[in-house]
């Protein structure tokens, strides 16, 4: 059991809210993929597939097997995609039921030798394209190699293709994300020339959704508007804060003039002053990097700064005008307007700020 004071609360209304923003942008025929890769982009992918399949979503999408099979675990029946998946997992991908992604030619062959093995018959895939981002998939010089691997084989059911676009939040890259959803509908009228049916296609993220309505096609992957956030500050005020990080105080210290606080001796006191510590550090997932008053903390709605360098496992506060005690709730966080702060302090963007925060720190699904 996680009995650790600090804890994660996930509000699974506001998630509920984000779908239906981007749920009225879109065609009603559009079919919604949820991401929930990397435990629900930080916050616990369980609880928040278990709304989400209440909501009607189409299709969820993680990044590797175990994900997938963790969901399957907890009751999930909606279609899954496993985005990146290994070949030595795919055994296992097939026992539970999850939808590879079969982005070369390497974990295309070895799929249907595990198929072969396993006597299933149409069993659903997909099949990604690359356009440009240069991470994963076939290009489009390779869909007679694909046909000639899949047009005697009845085995595997083609569900998808899909690509992925490279900076749909920037305006700036506009011509560039335009030719890509222009090679991606050559690639749909070349694959269904070749095959004689066209799958779903879809290719939009949540910037796509936004800035690209032609790019929507059959299906939409929504990942981080899901949690609040949506690469544009107007539309990010639009959207409900799906995660809130608190904690207690564990001790308070008096501090006299020139004591110092914490490792290295980060900090000296000017003056006498009060300080707290709080069970929280970079372990858990508090970068280093924002010690030294660059972030601060609620006590009671006043404002309370790091000080000094984060520990592993604490941070230590000024409390000096705040009338608190041992045991009082500590708001580290609890807006996106905070965890962009975060992010800005750390010179990286909200993604990473949400997903570092380790499994020592309880998630409480509100």
């Amino acid at each position: 059991m996680n009995n650790n004071p600090t804890v994660l609360e996930i509000n699974l209304g506001s998630i509920e809210y984000n779908l239906g923003f981007f749920r009225s942008r879109l065609d009603k025929k559009t079919k919604i993929l949820a991401v929930v890769k990397a435990s629900g982009y930080g916050t616990e992918a369980v609880s928040v597939a278990g709304r989400l399949e209440k909501l009607g979503v189409d299709y969820f999408a993680v990044a590797y097997a175990d994900e997938g099979i963790a969901l399957r675990k907890s009751g999930v029946k909606t279609p899954i995609l496993v985005l990146h998946p290994q070949v030595q997992n795919l055994e296992l991908l097939i026992q539970y039921d999850l939808e590879p992604n079969l982005y070369s030619e390497k974990v295309l062959d070895s799929f249907l030798e595990q198929i072969k093995k396993s006597n299933r018959g149409n069993y659903p895939v997909h099949l990604k394209f690359n356009t440009g981002l240069n991470r994963l998939g076939f290009r489009k010089s390779d869909l007679n190699l694909i046909y000639s691997k899949l047009k005697e084989v009845s085995l595997v059911k083609v569900k998808s293709i899909f690509s992925h676009l490279v900076a749909s939040e920037d305006q700036n890259e506009k011509e560039f994300s335009l030719n890509q959803i222009h090679e991606f509908n050559s690639i749909g009228k070349s694959f269904e020339h070749l095959f004689g049916f066209l799958p779903m296609m879809h290719m939009s993220n949540t910037s796509g959704i936004l800035n690209y309505p032609e790019a929507h096609f059959d299906m939409v992957r929504l990942g981080l508007g899901l949690y609040g956030f949506a690469n544009d500050h107007d539309v990010t005020s639009k959207l409900k804060n799906v995660i809130s990080l608190k904690s207690i105080i564990s001790q308070i210290h008096h501090i006299k003039k020139n004591e110092s606080v914490g490792y290295n001796r980060g900090f000296f006191a000017k003056s006498e002053m009060k300080t707290a510590t709080i069970p929280l550090g970079h372990a858990d997932g508090l970068f280093r990097s924002l010690g030294q008053n660059k972030i601060f903390v609620r006590i009671k709605g006043q404002k309370a700064p790091v000080i000094g360098n984060i520990c592993m496992d604490m941070i230590m506060i000024d409390i000096s005008n705040i009338d608190c005690d041992e045991g009082d709730e500590v708001v580290i966080f609890d807006s996106q307007k905070d965890i962009l702060a975060m992010a800005e302090q750390a010179g990286t963007i909200s993604y990473e700020i949400m997903t570092a925060f380790s499994d020592r720190i309880k998630r409480l699904p509100v």
